[in-house]
């Protein structure tokens, strides 16, 4: 995995692949600059990944992107958007993207810059980068984290999650050009997306904990036995 922003900074991704790895899941932090605590929490549970628990042996391919949007978070102040000033989390290629994404944008944000989706569907390296990773990886789940709304939100195929350590299940709906959107509805990958409380303060090792086990036994539960796993 190579790639980098439109500053120039490395992208940066981490496999952790058991020998008899039988699933492939994408998590992903940092998609907007100014939740930090994304990032955190993927870094932790790359750790985490790294020495699974004796009692729970998940035979899955974990590849992990801790921060998207690095030029975003190394801005002074952090900020939202990527170096263009385009929200990567609305610039996927989701169907009738040039009508819906710069009307809602109009309509629904008020032309809120935060929000920009940007000029075309993957205008941005990074949103191509993550593009091409799902083409490529072929993840039978993506777990995208965010904040600060302490939530649980879900998209697509298989039947959700309805809590991760703290956080309940309330889907939020989609928006043109996100990720849930164009994954979990256009694509038919489930997609868990994790709304931390704080943006700026990581979960406690407990909580981190806990939802890594979760997640672990929700995938275990819901995407192991049978599941049909293509070859990347």
């Amino acid at each position: 995995m190579k790639a980098r922003s439109v500053q120039g900074r490395t992208i940066w991704g981490r496999d952790i692949k058991p020998d008899d790895a039988k699933l492939r899941v994408l998590v992903l932090g940092g998609i907007h600059g100014d939740e930090m605590s994304s990032s955190s929490l993927v870094f932790h549970w790359i750790e985490l990944a790294s020495t699974p628990p004796a009692d729970m042996h998940p035979s899955i391919h974990w590849r992990f992107i801790p921060t998207l949007n690095p030029d975003g978070l190394f801005a002074r102040p952090s900020k939202r958007v990527n170096a263009n000033g385009v929200d990567l989390n609305r610039n996927f290629p989701t169907p009738n993207w040039a009508r819906n994404a710069k009307a809602y944008w109009e309509s629904r944000t008020k032309r809120d810059p935060r929000r920009w989706p940007g000029p075309k569907p993957l205008s941005e390296p990074e949103s191509r980068f993550l593009y091409e990773q799902m083409d490529t990886f072929k993840p039978n789940l993506i777990v995208s984290v965010h904040a600060p709304f302490g939530l649980l939100d879900f998209d697509g195929p298989s039947v959700p999650p309805t809590r991760l350590g703290r956080l309940y299940l309330d889907q939020v709906g989609i928006y043109p050009g996100s990720l849930g959107n164009y994954g979990g509805i256009h694509k038919g990958v489930p997609v868990v997306t994790i709304e931390l409380g704080s943006a700026s303060r990581a979960p406690l090792d407990s909580e981190t904990r806990q939802m890594w086990l979760d997640l672990l036994r929700w995938t275990s539960d819901r995407l192991g036995p049978g599941v049909s796993v293509a070859s990347p």
